[in-house]
């Protein structure tokens, strides 16, 4: 009798991990809405960047729509940074949760999208999102206004602050590729 309990226990535990298709789905829809968002914004914005070679407009319009196509461009970039974010978080959950993705282990694929364990995804949402934050750093500098040397100190130690970052996470990169080529050497 406790064998049964325990081995219907062990099964609808083992089986509530589907419960995170909720969460693969929902992401997904997401990622592709997003996608589709941002695409639409482009197209938007390669319209406007038509006008710009229209020698009706005059030197102010100009400089207008260099800024605010410049800032579409960044704000496109985020949004597709975004998009992938929920992808490679759907991907990850999938595959640490419910199967792993077999096309995914072809050879030919890439290795970006090659999630091993919780610290993997963690790792590579990490990234994404300092890559958006990064972006929305360049997105707001590029339409900051400076009028004195305190607002150039923040905005210069705010730049500094972004490479330290970015440094950082490319060390860490470094010394995380160097582990996985010796674990894969040794074995």
């Amino acid at each position: 009798m406790w064998m049964k309990l325990e081995s219907a226990f062990e099964f609808l535990l083992w089986n509530s991990r589907l419960v995170v298709l909720f969460a693969v789905i929902a992401s997904l829809l997401v990622a592709l809405a997003v996608f589709y968002m941002t695409s639409v914004d482009a197209w938007h914005l390669l319209q406007e960047i038509l006008l710009y070679g229209n020698p009706s407009i005059d030197d102010h319009a100009l400089e207008a729509l260099h800024a605010r196509a410049v800032a579409h461009a960044v704000s496109i970039v985020d949004g597709y940074l975004l998009a992938t974010i929920l992808l490679i978080f759907a991907m990850g959950l999938y595959e640490l949760f419910i199967s792993k993705i077999d096309i995914a282990n072809d050879a030919r694929s890439s290795r970006v999208l090659f999630i091993r364990s919780l610290d993997d995804l963690k790792d590579r949402l990490g990234k994404v999102i300092l890559l958006i934050l990064v972006v929305s750093f360049f997105e707001r500098s590029l339409a900051m206004q400076v009028e004195n040397f305190t607002q150039l100190l923040f905005l210069a130690v705010g730049i500094a602050l972004v490479a330290v970052a970015l440094y950082l996470t490319h060390r860490g990169n470094a010394h995380h590729r160097l582990q996985e080529e010796d674990e894969e050497h040794h074995a």
